[in-house]
């Protein structure tokens, strides 16, 4: 249990967020690809890249990890997965990026290879990337017809060639099939049926591929070709802070006043979460966007109002904007977010209950909700779901309301092992 004590003066905070969990991965898996030893800086280090890390030292891969300088060299293979005479269990815990991206890339290798992870990836969603692989020619299934890991592989290369993927559940299914796509017998070409979810991903996924060396040919956001025969080439990489952990830091100020500046991350950021401050700015807030910062600042007595936002390309956000919006003098509507019921929990039902306990109305339906201003929170223990983004947004809610207590903090270590302590420093600057 961690009980937030409110504050009793204006933020006045500089942050060091850790490195990007969606990077870190993607920079893994490039690296594990590419031709030769590539260096890796400002690694984060949680439960979610532990469990990729793993996973790729299981299949074979050399890896030289120093944690205390956040580096982690790689022993790149062109391409080659090891080859397996026995089942390879990967074990990826509640990790999706690990669990997309390890099922695709396994199917460069010669073997039979297994992803599973607890009881909640189990109930996570994986036929679409299944389906899709099978159309370019993979013996995979879900292991026990579900839809859902574990999933089983039976991988003698990938032959490529066209597919189609379903745009609207997951990005990562669709990350997971491009990072790997240079290394197929054949062109890989993909249509997106629908809508793409959370194209900001997408574009993180394409332009990190082009860093590494290899092309993506694109046609808006409905066709992705990826011309066989490319390499991706080891180099030095630099992973940027992560903007979904910036997003609190950042959101302080809206609720506590005061200014909090977040070093390292800008408005050239690969990631599109950082764009969370453009609606802390919608809602009368001072946003400075830095050369090497991005800094909000509130100033006591100015006036938070609600927003009418689709947060569907940086829904990560989405619990920390819902954690500002009771102390908004408006209401705040956040819509085209269904696909958040199948991460980590069903956020949106999550938000909605411990928001209710709060003592603040909220409105609930399939893909949203929407958040009225709360003149008074009542006290509550904030229960966290074992999702580690419930803990570090409803922690904020803290910051202004008396007893606010959050329930097993330690669910942050899937993404940000170290947060009440950043989170009290931030509040004793």
């Amino acid at each position: 249990m961690f009980e937030v004590k409110p504050l009793q003066h204006p933020l006045h905070a500089i942050v060091e967020v850790p490195g990007s969990k969606s990077i870190t991965n993607r920079a893994l898996l490039l690296a594990a690809l590419a031709d030769g030893r590539s260096e890796l800086q400002n690694v984060l280090f949680s439960d979610d890249s532990r469990y990729f890390m793993k996973g790729l030292q299981t299949l074979g891969f050399q890896l030289e990890v120093d944690e205390t300088a956040k580096m982690v060299r790689v022993a790149g293979k062109a391409g080659t997965v090891p080859a397996a005479s026995e089942v390879i269990d990967l074990f990826v815990g509640n990790a999706g990026t690990a669990a997309r991206f390890l099922t695709a890339f396994v199917t460069l290798g010669h073997g039979n290879y297994r992803i599973d992870g607890i009881q909640r990836m189990r109930e996570r969603p994986i036929q679409d990337l299944i389906d899709s692989l099978r159309r370019m020619g993979v013996d995979i299934a879900s292991e026990m017809g579900t839809g859902c890991p574990p999933v089983l592989v039976k991988a003698n290369g990938l032959i490529g060639g066209h597919t189609v993927i379903p745009g609207n559940r997951s990005s990562q299914y669709l990350s997971a099939m491009l990072l790997t796509a240079p290394y197929a017998e054949q062109d890989v070409i993909i249509d997106i049926e629908g809508e793409l979810l959370s194209a900001p991903y997408l574009d993180m996924t394409i332009r990190m591929m082009e860093q590494f060396g290899v092309t993506v040919e694109r046609t808006g956001n409905q066709r992705f070709a990826v011309p066989a025969g490319q390499i991706y080439r080891a180099r030095e990489y630099t992973i940027e802070p992560d903007a979904s952990s910036a997003s609190y830091f950042l959101a302080a100020p809206a609720i506590a006043a005061g200014k909090v500046r977040v070093n390292h991350l800008t408005a050239d950021s690969l990631q599109g979460d950082a764009r969370f401050a453009s609606l802390l700015e919608k809602m009368g807030c001072q946003v400075t966007w830095g050369a090497d910062y991005i800094e909000v600042e509130r100033r006591v007595g100015q006036t938070l109002s609600g927003i009418d936002v689709d947060l569907n390309e940086m829904s990560d956000t989405a619990m920390t904007l819902a954690a500002v919006a009771p102390f908004a003098s408006t209401p705040t509507t956040i819509r085209n977010i269904g696909h958040i019921r199948i991460k980590e929990t069903d956020r949106i039902h999550a938000i909605v209950t411990e928001l209710r306990k709060l003592g603040v109305q909220v409105e609930e339906w399939e893909d949203g909700l929407r958040i009225e201003p709360a003149r008074d929170i009542q006290p509550a223990v904030i229960d966290t779901y074992d999702d580690h983004r419930m803990a570090m947004a409803f922690s904020l809610v803290g910051l202004q309301a008396q007893n606010i207590k959050i329930a097993q903090p330690e669910c942050v270590s899937k993404t940000f092992p170290n947060y009440f302590d950043v989170f009290i420093e931030m509040c004793n600057q």
